[in-house]
């Protein structure tokens, strides 16, 4: 386990001799890897840095607000509103990989955006040791590692806490005083909802998986979960009211896990189980059925693409 208050005096030594006298962006996406290398940032460049939250519109039911409120001791957070860009972008895409580096090519291009307004060189990002270990083993592409373009516009990309575990940034996190609804958050992936989604990243499939996302989130907060939840893994039979439908498969899955690297199924209750599928169902006239997903990682990841 890292030495959390030699860490933080090494990370905010680390980013201020890097960045200098020049300005920083950092992507802020409310998750506790992103909100503690920008507390890491603020601490150690303030002013000189510009917090950038972009609301892609594949975020969790709330999420934009609870930034809003979060970090409104920023003077200098910027939102940016992207929601129609990126599903523009992602239109009509169904492979998992491309998904990814098309998230991670616009959030690219958002962040340079900004950086031109405010005359930034470099960009701050949140990655952590096991980001850098799935994209280069290619388990898969993370949209801040393996997912980035070739072509970037800044002089440099800072990454404080590459080689920090999970656990170890919520210690960091709990250090800086950060909120428990930020250092305590179960991890929630880069490119959002979409890699919650099999296939093409639509609308009313967002719209199903956001709210299928809350209620998991919600009915199993007492099971304390390494992470929790829903994915629209494709369509089946169902019976709503009298008619026949072809409606959204809802997986959900819970996982116990140290670092993420591998994970075990959680066993839930049969009346938590119940409660879930009831409020899912009952959430969109499109949703026809609930699985529960048993399966540890290995053979599978934590998330479904």
């Amino acid at each position: 386990m890292v030495n959390v208050d030699e860490f933080i005096e090494e990370a905010k030594a680390e980013i201020a001799e890097e960045i200098g006298d020049k300005h920083a962006v950092i992507g802020l996406s409310g998750g506790v890897d992103s909100s503690t290398a920008a507390a890491l940032a603020y601490e150690a460049i303030g002013d000189q840095l510009t917090a950038v939250y972009v609301d892609t519109g594949l975020m969790r039911k709330g999420e934009t607000d609870e930034i809003r409120e979060t970090f409104d001791y920023m003077d200098s957070l910027r939102i940016v509103e992207a929601q129609d860009r990126f599903l523009d972008e992602l239109e009509g895409e169904t492979d998992p990989e491309e998904k990814r580096h098309i998230i991670g090519e616009q959030f690219i291009r958002e962040f340079e955006t900004v950086a031109r307004e405010v005359d930034a060189d470099y960009l701050v990002q949140g990655t952590i040791y096991p980001d850098r270990i799935e994209s280069e083993g290619t388990i898969k592409s993370h949209h801040n590692v393996g997912g980035l373009p070739e072509r970037i516009d800044f002089d440099g990309i800072v990454e404080p806490m590459r080689d920090l575990y999970k656990d170890e940034v919520r210690e960091v996190a709990r250090a800086l005083d950060l909120e428990e609804i930020i250092s305590e958050r179960m991890p929630f992936p880069g490119p959002g909802l979409a890699v919650r989604i099999i296939g093409e990243v639509t609308e009313e499939k967002l719209a199903v998986a956001r709210e299928a996302n809350h209620v998991v989130e919600e009915e199993l907060e007492e099971y304390e979960p390494w992470q929790a939840l829903a994915a629209v893994i494709g369509k089946a039979t169902g019976v709503k009211g009298d008619n026949r439908v072809h409606g959204w498969v809802v997986a959900v899955r819970s996982v116990e896990s140290r670092d993420g690297m591998t994970a075990r199924a959680q066993e839930l209750d049969w009346d938590t189980l119940q409660r879930m599928q009831s409020r899912i169902t009952g959430a969109h006239e499109n949703v026809a059925r609930v699985v529960y997903d048993v399966t540890h990682k290995p053979p599978a990841t934590i998330e479904y693409e």
